[in-house]
């Protein structure tokens, strides 16, 4: 397949590199001129993923409209605050036997959409079997070594869903197919808002009950968020609901958890943010949680919490005790 990866960063680069060892010929689009020069020239991206060897088949181009011509596939890799811009810059190509697949994990603020729904906003002529989504635990500094991992890949098609299955698994990455696209996405995407929540917990220097309960309820949340909004309640149990929940909240490589670990020790948010080479996906999607919730009363108290804190220089340790004292409830509710 001739498949293109829209964003060189560390996600980017590393499924790029992914595919073009399964036999595809790739095209790895870098929207810095300059440095889409360097990675050709040196075959390795230092800042987002030092020390992996990008193929020299692999095509590396700053030219959009050059990456996004005559495709079977689309990869968005870049954070989904910028894909709207990249979609617009492109609408006009001719796209009638192309597929859409998005790895980014956020909720467009303003509109408040996933990213298939900004996918199929702003090139109106292709159908939802042309758009899916690949999501799971599944950090680039370990599949790019060839770490077992194991992803789902979701398109309201089932056909597109295993087409995507097929273009990505390999012996050390695992695709699994659904047709639940907004399961899919909102669990990738809400996740992020209560990783930042663990490590915020992580930074307040409280424990391992702590960390757990945030988990447990978190994953709880994003269900009842993700149900109210059109998603299976199975697909939270899953491999992009609290599968990358886990990996999210406990990995050191997790950026948003890094993000609440540093607001934790008594940070500022845009200290912690102007340090940080990656986008943390959870920071805006934490706006367009708290401002989902509100709309369709939804019941988020962890993310509201973590609203709280990021955006209100709410004291984590008092806030962490607020949670804690809540009204009584059931489990279940």
């Amino acid at each position: 397949m001739r498949i293109s990866v829209l964003g060189a960063g560390g996600w980017g680069t590393t499924l790029a590199i992914l595919l073009h060892y399964n036999g595809h010929n790739v095209t790895l689009w870098e929207y810095k001129r300059n440095y889409a020069k360097t990675l050709a020239r040196s075959h390795e991206n230092k800042i987002y993923l030092p020390g992996i060897r990008i193929p020299k088949e692999i095509e590396i181009t700053h030219s959009l409209e050059e990456s996004c011509t005559n495709k079977h596939l689309i990869v968005l890799a870049v954070p989904s605050q910028f894909i709207r811009s990249v979609l617009h810059n492109i609408k006009r190509l001719d796209f009638r036997n192309t597929t859409f697949v998005s790895v980014a994990k956020g909720i467009e603020k303003e509109t408040l959409l996933t990213v298939s729904q900004i996918i199929k906003d702003e090139i109106k002529e292709i159908s939802p079997s042309q758009i899916g989504v690949l999501s799971g635990p599944s950090h680039a500094e370990e599949v790019s070594r060839k770490i077992p991992t194991a992803v789902v890949t979701a398109s309201k098609d089932s056909f597109t869903a295993k087409q995507i299955q097929s273009a990505f698994i390999t012996s050390y990455f695992r695709v699994y197919s659904s047709t639940d696209i907004l399961g899919v996405e909102y669990g990738g995407a809400l996740k992020n808002v209560i990783a930042i929540g663990a490590g915020i917990i992580d930074g307040a220097k409280f424990g391992d009950n702590t960390k757990a309960a945030i988990m447990t309820r978190g994953i709880a949340e994003i269900s009842r968020l993700g149900i109210a909004l059109g998603a299976k309640p199975e697909t939270f149990a899953g491999l992009s609901g609290m599968g990358d929940l886990i990996v999210t909240c406990m990995s050191k490589h997790s950026r948003n958890r890094y993000v609440g670990d540093q607001i934790g020790r008594g940070k500022k948010l845009k200290d912690v943010l102007k340090r940080m080479q990656m986008v943390a996906e959870g920071v805006e999607t934490c706006r367009s949680v708290h401002q989902l919730s509100k709309k369709f009363k939804i019941e988020t108290p962890i993310a509201n919490a973590v609203y709280k804190i990021l955006f209100e220089e709410r004291d984590p340790v008092k806030v962490t005790y607020e949670l804690m004292t809540r009204d009584m409830k059931a489990e279940d509710e």
